[in-house]
């Protein structure tokens, strides 16, 4: 009797740590996915929810916050995802707030990560929804890194076949042996350092030239400053200007006048006419130019025979004094 009552106590012992095991493991159960506990729900959209399933942890700011209550499909490019949170996160995720699914580790489950957007906004309230963000997909991922492999591996073989090239090519490993090109090399950089000199030198000199001009210094500067030289040069310009004119004239009249000759000699009249083709006239001419030369030189006798008659020489002297005077008062500086 002793023995079945042991039995039955162990028993009872039994089924109670069963129990209350079982009571212990629902709890953490339903805590994990937020049955027990005041909670609240928001909504998000998605195009894609790669993997996503019902029960999967939701994330604030890497905090765990609540689990995915349900995953509704509307469309063929739109899902609806319900958020449980907990109600302490109601005083921290606002409406702008941003929402993306992420992994847990590399390979591990999915979860919904909710990061607060740094703009102001009113805070989530039960039935609100969210703002998505397009996520990676690992497969575009996956696709795009082979695309990548794929050109890495092109770029690799075309560089390959341009070493090949480069090792075979004796006038190139012979240029690049020459030990001379170091030294031709310095040289050219030496002359176009000294060029850059002569050439900043040249700019400052100009710069210099320029500056002077500004001033009013130099011929060019008086020029372009002094209003003076300006009317002066103007006034100049005009005279030339006048001259050219009446040179012009002056060429037209000559012109004319010998237009007039050739007219007279064509046509056998007038006086050049005369004197160019009438040999009588021309033995006349003749005869009157010696008779005034030898008239001229009678005179100039007749002159110089008064200068040392005894009533005009002295009145001769007094010029012949005054005439060096005056030469010499010319010669003396000013």
């Amino acid at each position: 009797m002793a023995k079945r009552l042991m039995d039955n106590a162990k028993l009872g012992i039994f089924v109670v740590s069963g129990l209350l095991f079982l009571v212990l493991l629902l709890y953490m159960i339903g805590k994990n996915r937020n049955l027990f506990g005041s909670t609240y729900e928001l909504k998000v959209k998605f195009e894609n929810v790669q993997g996503l399933m019902t029960g999967n942890n939701v994330r604030v700011s890497g905090i765990e916050a609540g689990t995915v209550k349900k995953i509704n499909i509307l469309n063929d490019t739109t899902i609806e995802v319900t958020l449980l949170i907990e109600k302490r996160m109601q005083t921290i995720i606002r409406r702008n707030a941003i929402v993306s699914i992420g992994t847990e580790g590399l390979v591990g489950n999915k979860v919904v990560n909710i990061v607060p957007s740094r703009e102001p906004a009113n805070l989530a309230v039960e039935g609100d929804f969210l703002s998505s963000q397009k996520n990676v997909d690992t497969y575009e991922m996956i696709q795009t890194l082979s695309k990548t492999n794929n050109d890495v591996a092109e770029i690799a073989t075309g560089l390959k076949t341009t070493i090949q090239k480069i090792n075979s090519s004796s006038g190139l490993w012979a240029l690049l042996n020459d030990s001379t090109i170091p030294k031709n090399l310095r040289i050219s950089v030496a002359n176009i350092k000294v060029a850059t000199g002569k050439a900043a030198g040249m700019a400052n000199s100009l710069n210099e030239l320029v500056s002077d001009v500004k001033s009013g210094k130099g011929s060019l500067g008086e020029i372009l400053k002094d209003t003076g030289i300006a009317y002066n040069l103007n006034e100049a310009i005009l005279k030339i200007n006048k001259v050219g004119s009446e040179a012009d004239s002056l060429a037209r009249e000559v012109s004319e006048l010998i237009d007039g000759v050739k007219q007279d000699i064509n046509s056998g009249k007038g006086t050049v006419n005369l004197i160019l083709r009438d040999s009588v006239a021309a033995a006349k001419l003749s005869v009157s130019l010696d008779n005034i030369q030898k008239g001229t030189d009678g005179f100039n006798q007749n002159m110089e025979a008064l200068k040392h008659s005894f009533l005009l020489s002295g009145y001769f002297r007094k010029q012949e004094k005054k005439k060096q005077k005056a030469e010499k008062a010319d010669s003396l500086p000013k």
